[in-house]
């Protein structure tokens, strides 16, 4: 009985998170259209120094998100914060904020996935933050 109760519970968990990859998008005021809106923040740092120019990461943009986005994107200077699950201690950085905004695209999603990949092999970082929200967009 105890098996039979657990395997309903993870069915039921597993089609609730299903659902989460299609929520509907929120309803638009026109002339916005539904739309996601994809934020990524890249750290600069390599190790514990300042180490990607801006001009490794225009070239890199050039190279990895300009050909999967070519629609066009807004790069914005930032500095953050994490904490380093390695070392646990809080990291500051200096950081490129990157958002860009498309309709709904499973290809377009693997090509955020595509563009962290290849910023922390490039640069050799631990992570990059990727976050994806339904939005209303006109342009």
């Amino acid at each position: 009985m105890a098996g039979t109760m657990r395997l309903l519970m993870v069915c039921v968990a597993t089609a609730a998170l299903g659902g989460c990859a299609a929520l509907p998008g929120p309803a638009c005021l026109p002339p916005s259209q539904p739309m996601l809106s994809a934020e990524l923040a890249f750290g600069r740092n390599i190790g514990d120094r300042p180490g990607v120019s801006d001009a490794q990461f225009k070239r890199f943009a050039a190279e990895e998100i300009t050909p999967r986005f070519p629609d066009g994107f807004t790069v914005v200077d930032g500095v953050g914060q994490w904490r380093d699950p390695e070392r646990h201690s809080i990291v500051h950085e200096k950081a490129k904020l990157v958002t860009l905004v498309f309709a709904e695209d499973s290809a377009k999603r693997v090509a955020l996935s595509e563009i962290a990949e290849a910023y922390k092999r490039r640069f050799r970082q631990q992570g990059v933050l990727v976050a994806v929200r339904p939005s209303c967009v006109s342009f």
